[in-house]
């Protein structure tokens, strides 16, 4: 029983650096566009558009060539 004097004080403080921690990143606009990210990820990039049309027609070539 002795040892809630030290895990009340440690679990308040924790909770108080948790609370700063969510309110930190509120502030600073962590949470502000959510969906774009999720969208972005599946959307292919130029360059690998273009780096793939390149082998594509590098293969073709070879398979033309005798």
């Amino acid at each position: 029983m002795s040892v809630l004097i030290y895990l009340v004080p440690v679990s308040l403080v924790l909770l108080g650096f948790a609370v700063w921690a969510f309110w930190w990143a509120v502030r600073r606009g962590q949470f502000d566009d959510l969906d774009t990210p999720a969208i972005d990820i599946l959307a292919e990039d130029s360059k690998d558009r273009d780096l793939k049309s390149t082998a594509e027609a590098r293969a073709r070539t070879e398979r033309e060539q005798p």
